[in-house]
């Protein structure tokens, strides 16, 4: 059971950078992937998606990536002799055949020119190893922090099943009563008419209005959702999506038995399940 909120961060130094992660995870119908990075590590979008998918399968995950170097990290530049002695010799025929200086120019104008300077090159596939390494280690942290968040989720489903279950038998309990009290109210209102029912008919006519706010089926299938419920939150794969199928099936149930029951009890029992469900299903929401 997993969460599809969470955060986590991880960073790491390579020679002299230091690779720096941070994922964010909100929920989302779907996997939907947002991903921020340095243009050195662009070459990474792919195999990122491709790691990411391996550790959530629902949700929006923002993931950036930063890259620095270290303060004690010290640049060598080298410059290029060749190409600054052809840059010096061309600004002085241009004054020459201009027959007047054209102005002044310092060493640092020269060294802005494009391949003056040398920096040494970074070894881009070991740059990328290394930030791999590193999301894993960040991604573990994200799962670890869903799972934490998901036992906790889990366990208050598991509690509002409980009070469900405990309506719900309260509601089933009051079944005998209603139809004694109805039998009762239907012979009342023959005595205050004088009259004097057919026994048959009489029993016709109760088992009808019995049948037709009998509400046993849908404790019936309530109970049946709440077991599958409980069996659901104990799989290891993701149960989010059908977690918000049963919680609808509930719905439905708790709708129903609030519309055929005619007693007032069972009718205060389904507005307390509709309410545990209403607050399942903001706890649902959120699972992955």
């Amino acid at each position: 059971m997993r969460s599809m909120t969470a955060f986590a961060g991880s960073e790491t130094e390579w020679e002299g950078w230091v690779i720096a992660a941070e994922i964010r995870a909100v929920n989302h119908r779907f996997l939907d992937l947002s991903l921020r990075l340095p243009e050195t590590l662009r070459g990474l979008e792919a195999e990122l998606r491709s790691l990411i998918g391996e550790y959530a399968k629902r949700g929006r995950v923002e993931c950036t990536l930063t890259l620095k170097p270290t303060d004690q990290t010290t640049t060598t530049l080298k410059i290029n002799p060749p190409l600054i002695t052809e840059v010096i010799k061309a600004t002085k025929t241009i004054e020459s055949m201009a027959g007047h200086p054209l102005g002044s120019f310092s060493a640092l104008d020269v060294l802005k020119w494009p391949g003056a300077l040398h920096q040494p090159e970074t070894d881009r596939e070991a740059l990328q190893k290394a930030t791999l390494l590193m999301m894993r280690e960040a991604f573990q942290k994200l799962v670890e922090e869903r799972e934490r968040e998901g036992l906790q989720l889990g366990h208050l489903i598991k509690s509002r099943c409980e009070f469900i279950q405990e309506e719900a038998g309260k509601a089933r309990q009051r079944l005998p009563i209603v139809k004694e009290q109805l039998k009762e109210k239907l012979l009342s209102r023959l005595s205050d008419l004088a009259l004097s029912p057919d026994a048959d008919r009489l029993e016709q006519e109760l088992v009808y209005l019995a049948q037709k706010m009998d509400v046993a089926e849908e404790l019936d299938r309530l109970e049946l959702h709440l077991l599958e419920i409980l069996k659901t939150l104990d799989q290891k794969e993701p149960a989010g999506r059908r977690l918000d199928f049963l919680i609808q099936e509930l719905h439905r149930e708790a709708n129903t038995l609030g519309s055929k029951s005619a007693d007032a009890e069972i009718t205060r029992h389904s507005v307390e399940i509709k309410v545990l469900i209403e607050q399942m299903r903001e706890q649902v929401q959120n699972i992955e």
